[in-house]
């Protein structure tokens, strides 16, 4: 059983790997699939043809969603999201739950829809992701900014991202020192609206010490 207990209100870091720690994403159209999962399916609204929308993304760099969607996503979601890092083989979100079992219904929808993507497009069975996803509640404002720089340091792990991880294209981090992509379904402002601008958001992370010394991935 899970050790850690959802309520609305309070903010938890959440974290998946693969299953045996293989990859999870093989290419960017999966990584923008899981992207796609994460920021649309806030609530139990169904968002159609994801194939389709994917697609338009790799060609206009955004998705097309219908803004009555959108709407209707951002009126009903049963969680919020805080700050994600998509890597390889794992990936990182904070998120805050806004209605009771709202982080169960949300983990279930993203992973079980990625999960069965995943399996059709490599034609594989079985378990795409390392048991349940990990939950860790976060117990004061203090830990919130630790964790949302932990999240956004974690690219620092890709020798080829070491020391540019403000612009990892899989992670929030670059819409909390740039324009924000995602506007409502991304919501920067309850860390940034703590700090003057985010360039000092960003001296907060970078001396934060986060990913130089943890168990974690």
């Amino acid at each position: 059983m899970r050790k850690t207990r959802f309520a609305p209100g309070e903010y938890y870091h959440l974290c998946g790997r693969g299953n045996q720690k293989q990859k999870l994403f093989l290419d960017m159209r999966d990584y923008i699939r899981f992207l796609f999962l994460i920021l649309y399916f806030q609530s139990s609204v169904t968002v159609n043809n994801p194939g389709y929308i994917v697609s338009y993304f790799i060609k206009h760099k955004k998705f097309k969603i219908s803004d009555k969607i959108k709407r209707e996503i951002i009126k009903n979601r049963n969680v919020e999201l805080i700050s994600f890092a998509l890597m390889p083989n794992h990936f990182h979100i904070i998120v805050r739950e806004l209605h009771e079992g709202g982080i169960s219904k949300y983990m279930q929808k993203v992973l079980m829809a990625y999960a069965k993507y995943f399996n059709a497009k490599y034609k594989k069975s079985g378990h795409v992701f390392q048991g349940p996803f990990q939950a860790v509640h976060t117990e004061d404002n203090e830990q919130l900014l630790y964790t949302s720089a932990y999240v956004h340091r974690n690219p620092t792990e890709l020798p080829e991202w070491k020391g540019r991880e403000n612009i990892y294209p899989w992670s929030s981090f670059r819409d909390y020192l740039e324009k924000n992509r995602w506007s409502e379904f991304l919501k920067t402002d309850i860390i940034l609206g703590q700090f003057k601008n985010s360039a000092e958001y960003k001296n907060v992370v970078d001396e934060s010490g986060a990913k130089d010394h943890s168990t974690l991935n």
